[in-house]
């Protein structure tokens, strides 16, 4: 559904819908992309969060983010930053240029009780620390979070051990792989059509669909005739009650209004 946020940056909500609410431990997707600089300029000013990560990945443009720690650095196209809010922190993520395209994807993945409040980090990788596999014919994948084969992405989280892939196919190529046991997984088209399984159980996804995968089986990927390109991303789930307003995920009401009354007295 069509979205806006920070200061007026259009988007596409994805996960976080009426349609798909959540999904363990995924708890919002946004998809920008736009060849109109009025659209995404005013980018997204200083916001606080806590209690969960934002994985922010580049495809297009570059975006500049500093914090209320002295942290600061600039995205560049194929960069992922894979932040981890933790306790708490205040950050801005501006775009750099004037015109162009601004393309990419912003993740956000909960935190169990446990780092919930721990102290916050980044993991932030640019595009040649990411590792790039050609496992079959026609077939390319970016390894963010997890493995493709003996490739292990840069991104280490133990506690949703994600995979985080951005998958290219040429037409009519077929990509057959795994999905950690147990994960919650999901496929989401940005370029051209894939199917997602095999015989009577495939299901087609066109640009700007996404499709819910279950962990474990085997996962069959065919592109449509004009190829296409897909984000796989699972992670286990945290089984935990989610207690959520804007910028804060926790795990009760009384923690969400702790999480108000800190940022408000300068705590983070």
């Amino acid at each position: 559904m069509p979205a806006s946020d920070g200061a007026g940056v259009k988007l596409t909500r994805v996960i976080g819908t009426p349609q798909l609410d959540m999904l363990d431990p995924f708890l919002m997707l946004d998809e920008f992309g736009t060849d109109r600089a009025e659209d995404y300029l005013a980018g997204f000013p200083d916001h606080p969060h806590r209690g969960f990560e934002t994985v922010t990945y580049m495809l297009d443009g570059r975006m500049r983010h500093k914090d209320n720690h002295g942290n600061e650095g600039l995205l560049v196209p194929g960069s992922v930053q894979w932040m981890t809010a933790g306790r708490g922190l205040v950050h801005s993520e501006m775009p750099e240029q004037q015109e162009g395209r601004m393309r990419g994807f912003q993740l956000w993945v909960n935190l169990p009780a446990s780092d919930k409040m721990v102290e916050p980090r980044y993991q932030e990788f640019p595009p040649d620390q990411i590792p790039v596999v050609r496992p079959a014919d026609g077939v390319q994948a970016k390894v963010i979070a997890g493995r493709v084969g003996d490739v292990v992405g840069p991104i280490q989280q133990p506690a949703t051990q994600p995979l985080y892939l951005d998958i290219t196919l040429a037409p009519g190529a077929r990509w057959e792989s795994t999905v950690p046991a147990g994960h919650s997984a999901f496929a989401y088209a940005f370029e051209g059509s894939v199917s997602i399984g095999e015989g009577a159980d495939a299901r087609g996804l066109d640009t700007h669909e996404l499709g819910v995968v279950g962990g474990g089986e085997q996962f069959v990927a065919s592109a449509g005739k004009d190829g296409a390109r897909f984000l796989l991303v699972a992670g286990r789930p945290i089984g935990e009650p989610v207690a959520r307003h804007g910028p804060f995920v926790m795990n009760t009401r009384e923690q969400l209004m702790q999480a108000f009354v800190d940022y408000q007295e300068g705590r983070f």
